[in-house]
């Protein structure tokens, strides 16, 4: 039921979907831009429900305790303790670890602001769980979320990210002002 009213909804907005977003993989790390606006994510939740696929996101642990806790929860959250000892990078690493199949999605900008470069947590945890990323492309110019194929990283972190910042250079948000790369 959801998927369908998810579904119409999207296409109410004029937004498509194109591309495989792999729910082949047992695990991935799926990265999408540019995030310029609080708006991706109710989309995104839809595009979620439309593909069927158990993608998640992660948030600091103190947004999953009561009263929100359950909310964050059930819209696929993984809470990411940052007070032990390790870093996030070392956190996210033992979440894929932990579990047989998992797919988190990562804004590689790290915020909805203009920034020239990606953050690259998003890069390590791929390359230190050994899984591929899904670049996933939020275009509001076409009203179009579009799953790019799969990149797996290499030893050259620098061409990597190059690439990979390359994919979403000039791709229109729904602030373009604040999309990556934009003039």
């Amino acid at each position: 039921m959801m998927r369908k009213l998810n579904g119409f909804i999207l296409k109410v907005l004029g937004w498509s979907i194109a591309g495989d977003h792999r729910s082949d993989l047992d695990k991935a790390i799926m990265i999408a831009g540019p995030h310029t606006s609080n708006w991706d994510f109710p989309l995104g939740i839809m595009v979620r429900s439309v593909i069927c696929a158990d993608i998640k996101y992660v948030g600091k642990a103190s947004l999953f305790k009561p009263p929100l806790g359950w909310i964050m929860s059930s819209l696929g959250g993984i809470g990411v303790d940052r007070s032990k000892s390790n870093n996030f990078v070392d956190a996210v690493v033992e979440e894929y670890k932990s579990h047989k199949k998992l797919t988190i999605l990562f804004a590689p900008e790290g915020s909805r602001k203009r920034v020239e470069k990606f953050k690259t947590g998003f890069y390590h945890i791929a390359r230190l769980a050994e899984i591929p990323i899904i670049p996933l492309i939020l275009d509001y110019k076409t009203k179009e979320f579009r799953f790019l194929p799969i990149f797996n990283v290499t030893d050259d972190m620098k061409k990597d990210m190059e690439f990979l910042e390359g994919l979403y250079r000039g791709i229109k948000g729904y602030n373009p002002s604040n999309g990556f790369g934009m003039s």
